[in-house]
């Protein structure tokens, strides 16, 4: 019993365990779709940059043909809208290699969500497992502790048992002395009455009308 109970307080620690163990994963498995979220709107943002970038690209190289057709008074003009267009260009490279890496990145965030996710449905199962062992272990812990009382029963019904069998014996050894005893009391008595018919015997026979004085 007592073996059995602290099985079943190991189990439920260990449920305990398994349980906070879950809700940490579970809190992870939030984390991770909060950021997978938060990256795909990153990614977004920088598809609205590249957009931007493109149309500024667009616009600086119509503004160069336009100078180029100004001649002379547009070539002030020519040079910023070159400029415009470099920055552009430069713009839309570094918003392609930031999409590429933020896509990297929230392709390994899903990975890892996912991962996260068989975790936590892992988890959840073990903490159910974890949660029916206890309640074996419960079942078990009281089992064992009914057997125990039904034992401690049956060593007082054996110690009884054991009692009434010393005063039967007893009895019966009180029975056999009497028996004994009655047994010689009653030779005694048969030996008693046969020395009184050996003198019953013994005497003569008195004749019926004859005086036993001495007189005729």
């Amino acid at each position: 019993a007592d073996n059995a109970g602290q099985a079943n307080q190991l189990a439920r620690s260990a449920s305990t365990v398994a349980i906070e163990g879950g809700d940490v994963v579970s809190q992870v498995v939030s984390t991770m779709r909060d950021i997978n979220d938060s990256s795909r709107q990153i990614v977004d943002i920088i598809s609205v940059i590249d957009s931007i970038a493109f149309q500024t690209n667009i616009l600086a190289l119509n503004a160069a043909v336009e100078a180029a057709r100004a001649g002379e008074q547009g070539r002030g003009f020519a040079v910023v809208a070159a400029e415009v267009r470099s920055l552009a260009h430069r713009s839309a490279d570094a918003a392609k290699q930031i999409k590429s890496l933020i896509s990297a990145s929230v392709e390994r965030v899903a990975q890892g969500s996912e991962l996260v996710d068989k975790a936590g449905t892992t988890m959840q199962d073990v903490v159910a497992s974890i949660r029916r062992v206890t309640d074996l272990m419960g079942e078990i812990s009281t089992a064992s502790i009914q057997q125990s009382a039904a034992v401690s029963q049956v060593g007082e019904a054996v110690t009884q048992m054991d009692k009434v069998t010393q005063q039967n014996a007893a009895l019966v050894e009180e029975s056999a002395q009497t028996v004994d005893s009655l047994s010689r009391q009653a030779q005694q008595l048969v030996t008693s009455m046969a020395v009184f018919r050996l003198t019953e015997a013994s005497q003569p026979a008195n004749p019926r009308g004859v005086a036993t004085d001495g007189t005729s």
